[in-house]
């Protein structure tokens, strides 16, 4: 989320952080992380649900297709928060880029330069902190594209784990700062 601090409204989505660069404006940023496995878990889920071609698939087979996870899985909050302006895509989701520690390393700081931040699974507590902070009204939590959670194996959500490590790494700093 992005809100411009010199008028009453809002940039929202799933865009990369350096949108803010792209659109030339003096913006309060904040963000909501999920942890890793959850999202991608959730990412596979909502495919399903949306795409018929797809329906049948098991999760697992979704996660195999290496477009999908290259362009919607992928260490997907790390390249969110690191993604460059002059590297971006039209599509910011299909911009692929390399992963390694310098890449987590400038998601970090942009975390930490963020206004603010908090976790999906303490969403109300981080409305009511961005309430008292700017003054806003949000009123309760609007939860979109909530698919039931589904039975997976362990060793898959081992595997996603793994595969997305620097978003575990991310995951658990943003976690840590929280908690001091």
């Amino acid at each position: 989320w992005a809100a411009r601090r010199d008028e009453i409204r809002a940039v929202t989505g799933h865009f990369p952080l350096c949108t803010t660069e792209l659109l030339d404006a003096d913006f309060t940023t904040f963000t909501i992380l999920r942890d890793p496995v959850e999202r991608t878990l959730s990412y596979l889920r909502h495919h399903r649900a949306t795409t018929p071609a797809d329906a049948d698939l098991s999760l697992e087979e979704i996660y195999e297709d290496p477009s999908r996870f290259r362009h919607f899985i992928e260490n997907h909050m790390v390249k969110m928060l690191s993604l460059r302006a002059e590297e971006m895509r039209r599509s910011a989701m299909m911009t692929m880029v390399g992963f390694d520690r310098g890449r987590l390393e400038t998601a970090t700081r942009a975390l930490e330069s963020m206004d603010t931040f908090g976790l999906q699974e303490e969403l109300e507590p981080f409305a009511q902190r961005l309430e008292q902070r700017y003054g806003w009204q949000l009123g309760p939590p609007v939860r979109e594209n909530v698919t039931a959670a589904a039975e997976v194996p362990a060793s898959f959500r081992t595997r996603i784990a793994e595969d997305n490590a620097l978003d575990m790494e991310l995951y658990e700093h943003a976690r840590k700062l929280l908690g001091r």
